[in-house]
């Protein structure tokens, strides 16, 4: 059972920063492409960045130039640099493979992320 624990949430004040990680619990994890979504409140959740095993990288309009999505497949860890955050950032944040032609793994609890003043 594939294993997704997201951490580094929290609150910021408009402008701020926060790095995400990811820690997926699978073998071969550097052949798999990864990626992030948001779920804001009332909404459904929306990939925001993704990363291929060739480090491919693409990102959602509303996140590009803010936002930067990276991998260390020695840890297998997925991370997302998120500058100068704005209150639509807020929500919660979770990771999975990003793969169109693969199920979902379980999703994690995800990581919570609040930009306020």
């Amino acid at each position: 059972q594939v294993q997704l624990v997201e951490s580094g949430g929290g609150s910021v004040q408009p402008g701020g920063s926060l790095r995400l990680s990811c820690v997926v619990s699978r073998d071969m994890f550097s052949v798999f492409s990864m990626g992030w979504w948001h779920q804001a409140p009332g909404a459904q959740r929306e990939m925001v960045a993704r990363i291929s095993n060739a480090d491919l990288i693409r990102y959602s309009d509303s996140v590009k130039g803010r936002f930067t999505i990276s991998r260390d497949n020695a840890k297998n860890t997925v991370y997302l640099q998120m500058n100068d955050l704005q209150p639509e950032d807020t929500g919660v944040y979770y990771c999975n493979q990003a793969s169109s032609s693969l199920p979902s793994w379980p999703w994690g609890q995800g990581t919570r992320v609040t930009v306020s003043s």
